[in-house]
């Protein structure tokens, strides 16, 4: 009995970890949704909010990671168990600076709202490009709570779209740029909020390969997207 209530309490810590884990990815989508109306919208109070509300995400990965610690220090984990607080400890760093990124959008549509006198670049294409970050975000956490490898597979591959849609934005603003010098600083800003969307790519896509590693055992970065394929078929 002692060791079944033990067994109870370890897998009750475990599951709040996972909800934190899950708590932190809502509020960070949140952040990403916010921060891209605020540009396409000149929303300078809700770029104000977002700028503010970075605290709260860097205080759940510090929640998040003294747990992970504390059920490493007193349970010493061993095989899935431990996988899994890995898998943890590296997502909330990942979801961390997907916040940061979130947090550099607002700033940069802050310095855009305040231009004037020039026309600014439609924005159409940073919205596509966004919207594929964040479905890559909701899809690599849907997969951490249901475990679902071949899910993450496929965030692993919508990684190329979001690197096809930042080249394209760069190309179409070196292009501006060209036809009228005065827009330089203007386009250079809009740059900084596509790569920022392109780095929220690479980290949605780190955390689905980090659910390959935990359920699967394998570490698959670095690897090509047919051999993540193939190891998640065995």
């Amino acid at each position: 009995m002692p060791n079944e209530h033990i067994s109870r309490q370890f897998d009750a810590e475990l599951e709040s970890i996972r909800a934190n884990v899950l708590q932190m990815g809502g509020l960070v989508e949140s952040q990403i949704i916010s921060a891209v109306q605020s540009l396409l919208d000149s929303d300078v109070p809700l770029m104000t909010r977002v700028i503010e509300d970075d605290h709260r995400v860097n205080a759940l990965e510090v929640k998040i990671d003294e747990a992970c610690s504390h059920v490493i220090a007193r349970r010493q984990p061993t095989a899935g168990d431990l996988r899994m607080i890995m898998t943890v400890v590296k997502t909330i760093t990942d979801l961390e600076r997907i916040g940061d990124e979130a947090e550099k959008i607002a700033r940069m549509a802050t310095l855009l709202s305040q231009k004037s006198g020039l026309n600014p670049p439609r924005y159409q294409e940073i919205k596509h490009a966004s919207d594929i970050a964040l479905d890559m975000l909701r899809k690599s956490l849907d997969a951490f709570a249901r475990l679902d490898v071949v899910l993450a597979a496929e965030v692993v591959r919508m990684d190329a779209q979001v690197d096809d849609e930042f080249r394209s934005i760069m190309r179409y603003l070196i292009t501006f740029m060209m036809e009228d010098p005065r827009t330089i600083s203007t386009a250079l800003e809009i740059l900084f909020v596509a790569k920022a969307i392109e780095r929220m790519g690479d980290h949605a896509k780190n955390i689905a390969e980090y659910v390959i590693y935990m359920v699967k055992g394998r570490d698959v970065r670095h690897v090509t997207v047919d051999e993540i394929d193939r190891e998640i078929q065995q």
